[in-house]
């Protein structure tokens, strides 16, 4: 490997967000807080972590720790998987579901991407970023400097809401270790850490469960991120006054988590089509 690789995007933010993790973990399992008295030197609060491994209560700290390192695996696989790339060279098998696809009655034509010139399927983009087309492309994610599309975007999903519940319970317990005393001064300098770290839990809190909120939301009406915001500029969805892909909220939420019922998305929109030419016949 060139030495220059070490110093990638990808590695630099995969590693900032792997030292953060564990740094604020180190915070909330270390950190003393309150105005110490050397008459009295554990009179004073302490982190409730501290307090459940002193008290040899384990099963709440290992606990926390476990979910701290399931987020960061699910971070890590989420960022270093393939999201669903296009092959630049179809295997004989994409070759075959390419022709199936392009036989579907009604389906919309096929386009071919202008910067890596695939024949792109039906919701697949080009990521400039990834230099990639993604099948059923969601967005881009700098924090995780990978894209989120057909293969990762379940993970993704699932490391949101694993992530919030690590943060929510971190953000409790940098709260239940702060106590504030006179004088500032000296309430600063020993819990200034604490205090900061509240408040990046906090930022990120409302980060992740805004963003758990609107990924559900997507998942439940099987439409995403790129689709929501460009609606009005892509091909396959300019001209219908609804979303093609959706099947209700069961039907949706079991293809985006167990794939069923499975088949493609050309198929599902040309059955929309028909529906919509044989509804319009009958109000005829």
């Amino acid at each position: 490997m060139a030495p220059w690789a070490l110093l990638s995007p990808g590695v630099l933010v995969r590693t900032g967000h792997t030292v953060l993790t564990w740094g604020i973990t180190l915070v909330l399992f270390l950190h003393d807080t309150g105005e110490p008295d050397p008459a009295r030197p554990r009179t004073y609060p302490i982190p409730p972590l501290r307090q459940w491994e002193e008290q040899g209560e384990l099963l709440l700290p290992l606990t926390f720790l476990l979910l701290v390192l399931g987020s960061l695996l699910l971070y890590l696989a989420v960022s270093l998987m393939d999201p669903g790339y296009v092959n630049v060279l179809p295997q004989p098998q994409e070759e075959a579901k390419e022709e199936q696809t392009a036989m579907v009655p009604q389906a919309i034509p096929l386009r071919r991407c202008r910067f890596c010139m695939v024949l792109q399927p039906l919701r697949a983009r080009h990521c400039r970023e990834c230099r990639r087309c993604v099948r059923r492309y969601d967005h881009h994610c700098p924090w995780m400097e990978n894209c989120v599309g057909e293969r990762n975007h379940p993970l993704f999903v699932a490391y949101l809401a694993l992530q919030l519940v690590v943060l929510l319970w971190g953000l409790y317990l940098a709260w239940s270790g702060l106590r504030f005393f006179q004088p500032w001064g000296l309430w600063l300098r020993s819990s200034g850490l604490l205090l900061a770290t509240f408040l990046l839990l906090s930022l990120f809190s409302l980060v992740a469960g805004l963003l758990l909120a609107s990924h559900l939301y997507l998942v439940a009406s099987n439409t995403t991120t790129w689709e929501f915001i460009s609606s009005h500029r892509i091909a396959y969805l300019r001209q219908r006054p609804g979303n093609p892909f959706d099947r209700g909220l069961t039907r949706n939420l079991a293809h985006f988590f167990c794939g069923w019922p499975s088949g493609s998305w050309e198929t599902l929109w040309a059955e929309e089509e028909e529906e919509e030419r044989d509804g319009s016949s009958q109000a005829v």
